[in-house]
């Protein structure tokens, strides 16, 4: 008797008896995992001439590649990581909010209130290598599961700074809000990110960006809702419920991190010891175990600063259109929608071209060029209007930049990819560093020109998605 081979995405073989050699030459298959379902009736077909007593077996066979595709089927996985994705918009939606209100009901500078978005950010650069650590010590879950209890206390702390009307109390709030953020970064991007083949990851990141940036204006939107107040009208007394409710919520999302089914994963080579020789046919583990340390990657090392930039004019983009037009005098509570609809169309351009008709590389690229015009065009446009919608612009040219150099950044690692995912999130620390300094340009020179320091860091990450993610 001759064997038939049925493949599953390549990946696993499974064999039957068959009586004929032209059967068995009939029915060898290379069924992908999204298409198996569509290729049954086609071998039933192909079977029809084999003794009824073999239909069981292959029935069997059949239903054993179903079980092995469903191994390899992360879309359950990506959902409960897309609903953290939003969480993490949605905590720092709530600077975009607070900068206006404390502004009114506290009577602070543009810079000063721009301090609530350096105590988020911060927490970045301090927290990004023990996050790490406690990956290590407790895997992605349970570290996902502690970040929503932190960003439980953090909103506790919102209720009590609103009690005392204290920006100080608003900072430690900020900062304990940063630290959650900075243990969930670090465990849901490098996540995501492996989670599935490389050169496709970066369309799985802009799925989650999806999500992400459509909690920045909702944040704004559940406040207002709550309170029945507009941003001008709101009091600091007004943010106890809400608060009290987002803080149920982030309890509610601790509960699902730590039972959801989320699968280990692990990138390739990252279990490789440093005396351990790689998989000849892993490339990526040979070239990270000629390494010794994380500083010997120069495209890591790029990729953080780019990174570090990248978060500056990303918040910038997003957390500041509200107040922009409420500066110009424009009607209306939540221009935050404006970035946020550039952000999701890119996103949406991501799902649908990367990786099969533009690669990740490629989309950095022209996105740094958007962005750079976007840039531009709000700093010189001459109607206040014009100016805030072409923020817009901005955030577009953002949009693919995130799910672009993360991949780019992490690329042959191997084992040293939580410490390349680390370096990455401390990074994010331009978030505190970047608005700070266009507050202190608002203050100087205006509103409008503060949108100037955005264009010398699109430039620099324009050649990082050229040159600077090839340097190896």
């Amino acid at each position: 008797m001759a064997e038939a081979t049925l493949l599953s995405g390549g990946s696993h073989a499974i064999m039957w008896r068959a009586p004929h050699d032209e059967v068995a030459e009939a029915t060898r298959w290379c069924v992908n995992s999204h298409e198996v379902w569509r290729s049954l009736p086609e071998i039933l077909t192909l079977v029809r001439g084999l003794p009824h007593h073999y239909y069981q077996e292959i029935i069997i066979e059949f239903h054993y590649v179903l079980l092995m595709n469903r191994k390899q089927n992360y879309l359950f996985p990506l959902a409960v990581i897309g609903i953290f994705f939003f969480s993490l918009g949605f905590a720092l939606g709530i600077n975009s909010y607070l900068m206006p209100v404390l502004k009114n009901a506290m009577h602070i500078s543009g810079a000063s209130s721009s301090l609530l978005l350096a105590a988020t950010f911060v927490p970045f650069l301090i927290f990004g290598i023990p996050a790490t650590a406690c990956i290590r010590a407790v895997g992605y879950k349970r570290t996902m599961a502690l970040s929503f209890g932190i960003f439980a206390i953090a909103f506790g702390l919102f209720i009590v700074a609103a009690q005392q009307r204290s920006l100080v109390w608003f900072l430690i709030a900020s900062f304990v809000s940063g630290a959650a953020n900075t243990v969930l970064q670090a465990s849901v991007n490098p996540y995501v990110t492996i989670l599935g083949p490389l050169n496709s990851a970066a369309r799985r990141i802009s799925c989650m960006g999806i999500c992400n940036k459509l909690a920045w204006p909702v944040t704004t939107l559940f406040i207002t809702f709550v309170i029945g107040k507009g941003i001008e009208q709101t009091r600091l007394a007004d943010l106890y419920l809400p608060f009290a409710i987002i803080i149920g919520v982030f309890l509610a999302l601790g509960l699902l991190a730590l039972f959801a089914p989320l699968p280990d994963v692990k990138a390739a080579g990252e279990e490789e010891s440093a005396d351990k020789p790689a998989d000849d046919a892993s490339s990526s583990a040979s070239y990270a175990n000629s390494k010794t340390s994380i500083l010997q990657f120069p495209h890591l090392l790029l990729g953080c600063l780019t990174l570090f930039l990248y978060v500056g004019v990303e918040t910038i983009s997003l957390a500041t259109a509200t107040g922009y037009a409420k500066s110009l005098g424009l009607e209306g509570d939540n221009y935050g929608f404006v970035p946020s609809i550039g952000m999701i169309v890119g996103y949406v351009a991501g799902v649908a071209l990367i990786p099969r008709y533009l690669s990740q590389a490629a989309a950095m690229r022209i996105c740094a060029v958007i962005a750079v015009a976007g840039s531009i065009a709000v700093a010189l446009a001459p109607s206040p209007a014009v100016s805030v919608y072409c923020i817009f612009l901005m955030a577009l040219g953002c949009s693919l930049m995130w799910p672009a150099l993360w991949p780019l950044a992490m690329a042959d690692l191997g084992k040293f990819t939580k410490a390349g995912s680390s370096l990455l999130t401390m990074s994010m620390a331009g978030g505190a560093v970047m608005p700070w300094i266009q507050g202190l340009v608002q203050d100087a020179y205006g509103f409008q020109a503060s949108y100037w320091v955005c264009v010398p860091c699109f430039l620099f990450i324009l050649y990082y998605g050229v040159w600077g993610y090839k340097i190896r």
